[in-house]
């Protein structure tokens, strides 16, 4: 992405879907997924739900990876369920009432990513094709582990990401489980390593 464009690339716009939602009925995921969505903004300004079983989200550019990390542990939670997301990060030239209604660079990137995932469940585009190339690589290492969080894995991972100041002891406490086990959990899940990837992603917008 050339240096102008990505200091002007003020949001990230998440598009995605539920991964076997035919297995569940809606009520079984949806609170779920609205009540990550309603810490990132309002709908339907800020996020909308259509097609069933498809949602769309408009945060801060650096906050786009950590939002869909976040939204990942949610779904994980609920067995067989999994989320497709693509981020694009661009521009935003018109903001509607509506989310699926604005236009800009952002959410055509977002949904040319999206409309290219395959058996990925996590991907990224830029206007920089080298940067995409690098965080897509990341991405799809990462994803061999964070497609295979068990739901106990799950929700320790969204506990500490909505609770960022808390430590174990007092996840552990707000859990009701047991210190080891959430620790444990986050281990399996490689919770630091996937906050090291999100702080990487947040250096490179800036560095680029």
């Amino acid at each position: 992405m050339k240096k102008d464009t990505l200091k002007m690339s003020t949001v990230g716009i998440l598009t995605g879907d539920i991964i076997s939602s035919r297995s569940k009925l809606t009520h079984e995921w949806q609170p779920m997924l609205t009540g990550i969505l309603n810490q990132y903004g309002k709908e339907p300004t800020d996020w909308e739900l259509f097609r069933g079983d498809s949602f769309q989200i408009r945060v801060a550019a650096d906050k786009a990876l950590k939002t869909a990390i976040h939204i990942k542990a949610g779904i994980k939670q609920i067995t067989p369920l999994d989320v497709r997301i693509a981020i694009g990060i661009g521009l935003e030239d018109h903001t509607s009432n509506r989310i699926t209604s604005s236009t800009g660079s952002a959410f055509v990137l977002s949904g040319a990513c999206f409309d290219a995932l395959k058996k990925q469940t996590l991907a990224i585009a830029t206007a920089d094709n080298h940067l995409d190339e690098v965080l897509n690589l990341i991405l799809s290492l990462a994803s061999l582990t964070m497609d295979n969080w068990s739901p106990a894995t799950a929700e320790a991972i969204q506990n500490a990401i909505e609770n960022p100041k808390m430590n174990q002891e007092a996840l552990a406490k707000k859990m009701k489980k047991s210190q080891s086990s959430v620790s444990e959990a986050l281990k399996r899940g490689g919770y630091d390593v996937v906050m090291r990837m999100e702080q990487f992603f947040r250096r490179q917008l800036i560095e680029t």
